[in-house]
């Protein structure tokens, strides 16, 4: 007997036929004599329609009142989900976030998980009946409700699975695997049998959106055995671990992300500390600053460029605009109609001529490239958004087919 986590995203729970085929594949691990704990996003647009409810009351509420409302949308999940594994004649119990023992810090809409006091959900395993757990949602110290931000359901299973010692992590979706890109936009996209935690990670975090890049972090730091597979076609899917045969597959994906926002900071003081300046002040904000470029020093001022989440544009442009004076600079410019397009592969560590491949493939389509970076496994490259499916294609042909 096994202990397996179980993770269904909003789509596989987006209605009654599809919410009873998810209760189905729960049952049948359950009746195959393993220990089961499932964990459900909010159903299919819930979160963006009470997104649009909140619109409707305030054009800038409260951090902590979206977190409230937003939570709402896995309880209805869990609870639904538990009442059609009744109907199938499986006990089954629903639990919230806190219920479950999820505690994370007071960072609201983008919590972290400091601790998980998971006595709540092996009680219920011990009376022999399949936990559902809300994903996405939290405690804090003020024993207020939180959110794990975007994906946050695939980082609270994959908690679950370490917590548990769980035997296998499963992240169910509407597609049959990780592809070496979006199968939507690329046609001739190959799923993948295999891919390496460090693959996986640099994906996710480049666009991808098969696996919340938080999740694959707590995967790989604790060795969850960790497998995405489709909920609506019973194939094998893909298994993401630590190493696999670099030397079978240069590329491993072509990944687009157009949540992207460009800013500049123009003629800053080419003086030591500057980049701190600017910098530990986005950091207190939690913005996750990507890409950075510094032009060349020159009458003793430069440049600072860099990106950030399209979703941090506003509480960015905020941040430069009060501190402009204490930079020194002389203007901001910001340009949202960009995306980042990378390829990615551990391969690459043993292979020249992987950038100049990625740039001929964007030079033959006509495309003007902004920023560029790098790492052993990833290139990424900031283009015209108008030019991301193309850039994608492009490149996946010059790479994969």
């Amino acid at each position: 007997m096994a202990l397996i986590v179980q993770k269904f995203g909003g789509s596989s729970v987006a209605d009654r036929d599809r919410i009873f085929n998810v209760a189905r594949i729960v049952a049948d691990t359950y009746r195959a004599g393993n220990d089961v704990v499932v964990v459900v996003s909010a159903q299919g647009d819930t979160t963006d329609d009470l997104i649009g409810k909140a619109g409707e009351i305030t054009h800038d509420p409260s951090q902590r009142e979206m977190d409230m409302l937003l939570a709402s949308g896995e309880q209805i999940s869990i609870a639904l989900l538990a009442m059609a594994l009744g109907e199938l004649g499986v006990k089954a119990i629903s639990l919230t976030g806190w219920q479950a023992g999820f505690k994370t810090d007071r960072n609201y809409s983008k919590a972290r998980i400091r601790r998980l006091q998971s006595e709540r959900i092996e009680n219920e395993l011990a009376k022999n009946q399949v936990v559902v757990v809300a994903g996405f949602q939290g405690l804090n110290s003020h024993e207020d409700i939180t959110t794990l931000g975007r994906g946050g359901s695939d980082t609270s299973a994959v908690a679950i699975a370490v917590a548990l010692k769980a035997d296998l992590c499963q992240i169910y979706t509407d597609v049959e695997g990780v592809y070496t890109a979006d199968p939507r936009v690329v046609p001739g996209a190959k799923k993948l049998d295999l891919i390496t935690f460090d693959e996986m990670l640099e994906l996710a975090s480049l666009g991808a959106q098969v696996l919340n890049n938080r999740s694959v972090e707590l995967a790989k730091k604790f060795g969850v055995n960790l497998e995405v597979i489709s909920s609506l076609n019973p194939v094998p899917g893909t298994i993401v671990k630590e190493v696999v045969d670099v030397e079978g597959m240069l590329i491993k994906g072509v990944a687009k992300d157009v949540n992207v926002a460009v800013f500049s900071i123009l003629g800053v003081p080419d003086v030591p500390g500057m980049s701190f300046k600017v910098f530990s002040l986005l950091a207190q904000k939690k913005i996750n600053v990507d890409i950075i470029l510094q032009s060349v020093g020159r009458d003793g001022s430069k440049d600072l460029t860099f990106t950030v989440p399209l979703d941090d544009k506003s509480t960015t442009m905020k941040v430069l605009e009060e501190n402009i004076a204490r930079f020194g600079g002389n203007g901001i410019k910001v340009n949202d109609s960009v995306a980042k397009v990378s390829v990615v592969g551990a391969g690459m560590q043993s292979y020249s001529g992987v950038a100049s491949t990625m740039f001929e493939a964007l030079y033959e389509h006509n495309i003007n490239i902004h920023m560029i970076s790098t790492s052993e496994i990833k290139i990424s490259v900031i283009i015209d958004k108008a030019d991301a499916d193309k850039a994608v294609n492009a490149i996946h042909d010059a790479f994969i087919n």
